[in-house]
């Protein structure tokens, strides 16, 4: 193992080790019913094939710099994990320096001026979507092709001007804070819009050595019916 870990491999490779095939993340959208739940193994492929598709088609460097403009949601936190393995900065906000914007077709406008934007349906089947502009990448029919194995190639800043060692560091004490250990399921609908929201709302769960069941549009009148079906033992 080398000596300076991508933030990915310092947050999966215990889980990987421990329970690969245990669930890592539920995700669920009460708006619409959906549930969608993702083993450490099957998000570790979904973030394999991201990294590989920013290093090999939009050909990014560690240390470029990354727009992640999407919602708290299961194709999110691959995404996010593969940037981090890829070894690119992550921002959450609007940034005509990014050198890649990935983006909801919603949200096409806040990505203006750059170079790269590659938009992502979150369709739970991976559809497409429909009559992007020209120039515009369609995320899901662009990552399926890439292999779900990375082998990182370098390091550069984390998460809006954090390091790895400080994102990680922040998550640890994160966990800690807000009592998260090994094996919790943490019931969550924090937004991940800012870098406190996702570092207390997704990466301390990982941390930790948690998993997460993330709820967006939550029910009230579902909450607690789902903690019981899902075991809940945290809450955010």
């Amino acid at each position: 193992m080398r000596d300076a870990l991508t933030l990915t491999e310092a947050l999966l490779d215990p889980v990987l080790a421990r329970e690969p095939a245990a669930p890592r993340v539920t995700w669920y959208d009460d708006a619409t019913g959906a549930r969608i739940e993702l083993s450490g193994l099957t998000l570790a492929n979904w973030a394999a094939k991201t990294a590989n598709l920013i290093r090999d088609e939009f050909g990014l460097a560690p240390g470029a710099r990354v727009a992640v403009l999407l919602p708290a949601h299961w194709q999110t936190a691959a995404v996010l994990l593969g940037c981090w393995w890829a070894g690119v900065e992550v921002v959450l906000r609007p940034d005509q320096d990014a050198d890649l914007a990935l983006v909801t077709a919603q949200r096409l406008d806040d990505a203006d001026g750059v170079p790269e934007v590659a938009a992502l349906s979150l369709d739970a089947l991976g559809a497409p979507v429909r009559d992007l502009p020209i120039g515009v990448t369609d995320f899901a029919t662009s990552v399926r092709v890439h292999g779900d194995q990375f082998l990182p190639g370098g390091l550069g800043t984390a998460l809006d001007g954090l390091t790895v060692a400080e994102v990680l560091a922040e998550a640890r004490g994160s966990a800690r804070r807000q009592g998260f250990t090994e094996g919790d399921r943490v019931l969550s609908s924090t937004p991940w819009e800012t870098p406190a929201e996702l570092i207390d709302g997704f990466l301390a769960v990982l941390a930790a050595g948690a998993s997460l069941v993330q709820v967006v549009n939550p029910d009230p009148a579902q909450q607690e019916r789902r903690a019981e079906a899902e075991r809940v033992t945290a809450r955010r």
